[in-house]
């Protein structure tokens, strides 16, 4: 399904795929792939791929989804020496790559691109049992970025961190899985200190870690009196 947003045109397509595409047909996906999202889906229409950090990092994906011109932006700390999947290692893919840090600035077809931290708080409720962060700073990274005029907000798999609260956003691609990352009860929380024109919560229910209660958690923006929408992954 596709949702319409000031001049966007906006689909979940599961796990943390999102795609993006402006008035003029700029297209951008944030995260594409892994846990069979995209089985089937040959769009190859991307302009601008986004890649947050090695868990949503999944090659095969990004050649499914990219165009032959395509730019793709990852995260500095992706590497394939680490990930205990078979993926092509960034600077390998048939398309121009960039590499960012976690506080980056970059302009791609008329598409503003920045990034930020995004991490687990090691003093947060998000860690192991061992003390660890599932996602310690320096692991991945957040995009926000401005395309159309308009502002999306990706805050990746991390803690509702310091500084997110100042960034402009129209639209909030709200991380509600939990356990691993915020969940939707601080993602609500973020989402009224946002004050954005819309929220659509990705990164939920793909996989038994990361179920949670979308209902729920419309209901509770709503009450605080934000737009918020769902999108269902399977209607394509």
């Amino acid at each position: 399904m596709s949702i319409k947003h000031d001049g966007l045109s906006v689909s979940w397509l599961g796990y943390a795929t999102v795609r993006i595409e402006s008035q003029d047909g700029f297209v951008v996906y944030f995260d594409p792939g892994r846990y069979g999202v995209l089985d089937d889906y040959y769009a190859r229409d991307g302009d601008l791929i986004l890649v947050t950090h090695d868990h949503h990092y999944d090659s095969d994906a990004i050649e499914q989804v990219a165009d032959s011109d395509a730019t793709v932006v990852a995260f500095e700390g992706v590497d394939a020496a680490n990930i205990d999947r078979d993926v092509t290692p960034v600077e390998e893919l048939p398309y121009e790559t960039i590499r960012v840090s976690d506080e980056d600035y970059l302009t791609v077809g008329g598409v503003d691109v920045w990034t930020l931290p995004a991490f687990n708080d090691p003093d947060g409720p998000h860690v192991k049992e061992n003390g660890e962060p599932h996602h310690p700073r320096g692991l991945g990274c957040a995009f926000h970025i401005s395309i159309g005029d308009r502002t999306v907000f990706w805050p990746g798999d991390s803690d509702v961190l310091e500084g997110f609260e100042h960034l402009e956003v129209s639209l909030f691609l709200a991380n509600i899985g939990g356990t691993v990352v915020m969940d939707r009860h601080e993602a609500a929380d973020l989402a009224e200190t946002l004050d954005p024109d819309l929220v659509l919560p990705i990164h939920y229910d793909t996989i038994p870690l990361l179920e949670a209660d979308e209902e729920a958690f419309v209901v509770d923006v709503a009450k605080r009196g934000i737009p918020v929408v769902l999108d269902d992954p399977e209607q394509v």
